[in-house]
This record gives C-alpha cells, sequence and structure tokens, in this order.
C-alpha cells in the first residue's frame, strides 16, 4: 500500500491485519529496527510460536519483510522490519476501494 491507490481488496487485507493488537505492538516494536524472532517474542511478552503466526499475517499484507541470515556461529536467524506503508482513509478513498472488491456480497472471509 505504497505509493498507489489501494484496491478494495488491499485495504480489507491491511485494516484486517492491523485490527489485531498483538501485530499492532510487533509492527510498532519493528519500527525501531529490524528484529530476530527470539528477542522480538521476549521484548513483547508473547511466544515464539504465537509470533510466528503474526509476522506471517503482516508479512502477507505487505507489512513487514524478513530475511535469513546465518549468525557468527552458524547459526539461522529470521530478521523482520516495517515495510513502508501509508494508510490514508477517506470517505471517497473508500468509495473507491469498493470499486474494486472482488470479495463478494453476503460472502464471509
Amino acid at each position: 500500500m505504497r505509493d498507489r491507490t489501494p484496491t478494495g481488496d488491499d485495504l480489507v487485507r491491511v485494516l484486517a491485519t492491523l485490527s489485531n493488537p498483538h501485530r499492532l505492538r510487533v509492527v510498532a516494536a519493528l519500527v525501531g529496527g529490524r528484529n530476530y524472532v527470539s528477542q522480538l517474542a521476549r521484548e513483547l511478552d508473547i511466544s515464539r510460536a504465537l509470533l510466528q503466526v503474526h509476522l506471517k499475517k503482516l508479512e502477507a499484507a505487505g507489512l513487514v519483510s524478513s530475511r535469513l541470515e546465518l549468525s557468527e556461529d552458524g547459526k539461522a536467524m529470521k530478521f523482520y522490519e516495517v515495510s513502508p506503508f501509508s494508510v490514508h482513509l477517506t470517505p471517497e478513498c473508500i468509495e473507491n476501494a469498493v470499486e474494486t472488491l472482488t470479495i463478494e456480497k453476503g460472502s464471509q472471509r
């Protein structure tokens, strides 16, 4: 959702992803810079398994990105960082986004 008008599906995906308090905390924690999963889990005081679930959703929505790196001792570490994004909502933005929705009326997701 960077430098373009979001489609309705983009908007739904991003807003749904950010509607979870854990995911908001993850994004906030990564604003200060990239971090690896174990350290981030400790900082946020949540399990690595739960953190992984939220990181996958954030990554699928394009809000964070990851990169696997090897530490000096050869241990694989997955680092995450915030991807640049901006969400500016206006009634007109929502009106335009609705025109591009592929989710059918009445369907549940």
